[in-house]
């Protein structure tokens, strides 16, 4: 007996061996015949090495998902190991969300079959939860960690906060991690994503700046939320944060998705200075790029105004995918540069590559830029005839715009009709820009009213009724108009601002007001200018009469004011053309 156990043991090990340099199914399956075959294996070593075969089968990368369900199912009282093994393999297929999830039948066949789950059971199962946002099952899951005494492993808790963040639920999330006696970088990276994706944006750049290790997920996930919540300034800025520590041997470098999320923001920013320092940064530490930090390179540079450098870098892109190709043509339609656009699109086809819905979203603003009304009809044509694509509701937009701006009223009404779905504030907001162009009242009051009917808080539609009520004279329903937005409290969301770069630093200037240190500054040079100009002869050969007046307060930020009467033989274009050089002089004089 003894005897037959030891000779069981060591075939055992050798079959172990086999299995571990497998390198294909081919030896896998003869493996497999020999151990079915073997007379020499026990069963307790049978069923061990049933459990080694389905995880090659399961997990390796030359695996079979299939092969290994069929060695689960033939197997006699499969154990633990090979439940959990078929639950992780399940949990990570992509399958049909209308069946019954295979990972979810397995689990309650396992326990069924009265075996306990464990803190490998439960996180796979949660995340088949949450590949299906299964809200009613994730809670049970998450009873059952308690029921076993599971809730404790760092592992489960982890995967119950990922589970209550994606289904939206971020104080059971922040419950869960409240209670965790032990944190690792994974919990508070599941926390702050978790924030990130309720819009807490502040909180989890609080709980960001708490932790002391973070890992390029972390990084990722901030500077990523940041410039997809709206606040790409502070994107920017953990971006710099991320490399000042890892000048101090932070060993975190930034990688592909870090250097894409921050061309993004500098896109969003229209910062074309410093978007060009991360292009540089990209080519000197030989980060490879892939066609993403490619393509949202060339999209940075189109945004923010230089054509030729986005053209450049396109052009150097070797295998041009569609996003490429239509990134590029989205930045000639931008700037109303449409024949260049169509002349893209030509050999974007001859080079075989198939357009997307947002090519012809791209040829379409470029059309109605230019007012090619026929050759706009022609691209919304042969989406549908020749490429079957079938309209969204930004291709409809767009031919609403191109009718619009042509005056054709008619036609852009029609396009309502026969539009297969609704039509959204982008349909009716092309046709309300159309008719404030056209100054066409009757349509322009219809529209600008059913935009307020659907959005009622969107200030932006009252001053486009506002605008059309007071070019007709309609004064008495412009005044009502505006007692009406009073009555709703609705004034512009954002303030008006500007921006300048000086010496690589970015000044931003705001209604609201600006720093208090840049304005000591202004209003020191202004003061210089002012009396420096009045000093300089050549201005009283311009001007009869003069008056200069300075005004900064809270309220108006920095305001310049130069009132003047001009000469009656004097245009207004001259004068601004000779006081521009006489500011021009009197400041290189004082620089000089």
């Amino acid at each position: 007996m003894f005897m037959t156990m030891m000779e069981s043991r060591r075939f055992s090990k050798s079959f172990v061996r086999l299995i571990d340099d497998c390198n294909s199914m081919r030896e896998l399956k003869q493996i497999h015949s020999q151990i079915i075959t073997s007379p020499y294996l026990s069963k307790s070593d049978n069923l061990f090495l049933m459990s080694r075969l389905t995880f090659f089968c399961a997990v390796s990368d030359s695996g079979s998902l299939t092969y290994a369900s069929r060695v689960f199912q033939t197997t006699d009282n499969p154990n633990r190991f090979m439940y959990n093994v078929m639950i992780r393999a399940y949990s990570c297929e992509s399958s049909n969300r209308d069946e019954d999830p295979r990972s979810l039948v397995l689990y309650k066949q396992m326990l069924l079959n009265n075996f306990v789950p464990d803190c490998i059971t439960i996180p796979f199962i949660l995340k088949e939860c949450v590949s299906r946002l299964d809200f009613l099952v994730g809670l049970s899951i998450h009873a059952h960690s308690v029921k076993f005494g599971l809730h404790d492993d760092v592992y489960v808790r982890n995967s119950t906060i990922n589970f209550y963040t994606a289904c939206g639920l971020l104080k059971c999330a922040w419950k869960v991690f409240d209670e965790m006696s032990k944190r690792d970088i994974v919990s508070w990276n599941s926390i702050i994503v978790g924030c990130l994706r309720s819009g807490e944006l502040d909180m989890a750049h609080k709980l960001f700046t708490k932790m002391d290790k973070r890992n390029i997920i972390t990084w990722n996930s901030i500077i990523t939320g940041m410039v997809q919540g709206g606040k790409p300034k502070k994107a920017i800025e953990c971006f710099h944060e991320m490399l000042a520590l890892r000048e101090a041997n932070n060993m975190v470098y930034p990688d592909k998705i870090t250097l894409a999320s921050v061309i993004t923001a500098c896109t969003s920013l229209g910062w074309l200075n410093h978007g060009k320092w991360v292009h540089c940064y990209i080519l000197r530490s030989g980060i490879e790029c892939d066609m993403v930090i490619k393509t949202a390179v060339v999209d940075m540079y189109g945004k923010c105004g230089n054509i030729s450098m986005a053209k450049r870098v396109f052009e150097d892109i070797h295998k041009k995918d569609v996003l490429a190709w239509t990134s590029m043509i989205s930045v000639y339609a931008l700037h109303g540069h449409g024949n260049e656009a169509f002349d893209l699109f030509d050999k974007m086809v001859a080079s075989g590559m198939r357009p997307n819905p947002v090519t012809f979203g791209a040829l379409l603003t470029a059309c109605a830029h230019l007012g090619l009304v026929d050759r706009g009809r022609w691209y919304f044509n042969i989406m549908q005839s020749f490429y079957m694509i079938e309209p969204t509701v930004q291709h409809y937009a767009c031919m609403v715009d191109i009718l619009g701006r042509a005056g054709l009223f008619d036609e852009a009404e029609r396009i309502f009709t026969d539009m297969p779905m609704a039509a959204d504030v982008f349909v009716w907001g092309a046709l309300l820009g159309a008719c404030q162009m056209h100054g066409n009242v009757e349509i322009g009051e219809k529209v600008a009213k059913h935009l307020i009917h659907l959005e009622p808080l969107n200030h932006a539609f009252y001053v486009a009724l506002c605008d059309i009520q007071a070019k007709a004279g309609k004064f008495d329903d412009l005044e009502n108009t505006r007692v009406l937005m009073n009555e709703r409290g609705l004034t512009k969301d954002l303030p008006g601002n500007s921006m300048i770069v000086v010496d690589g630093f970015v000044y931003e200037f705001s209604i609201k007001g600006s720093s208090d240190i840049i304005l000591d500054e202004i209003k020191s040079l202004l003061y210089q200018l002012n009396k420096d100009i009045k000093a300089d002869q050549d201005t009283l050969l311009l001007l009869k009469e003069h008056r200069w007046r300075y005004m900064a307060s809270p309220a108006e930020g920095c305001k310049f004011e130069f009132s003047t009467k001009v000469l009656r033989d004097c245009s207004t274009a001259v004068f601004r053309s000779n006081t521009a050089k006489l500011v021009k002089k009197v400041s290189e004089s004082a620089v000089n």
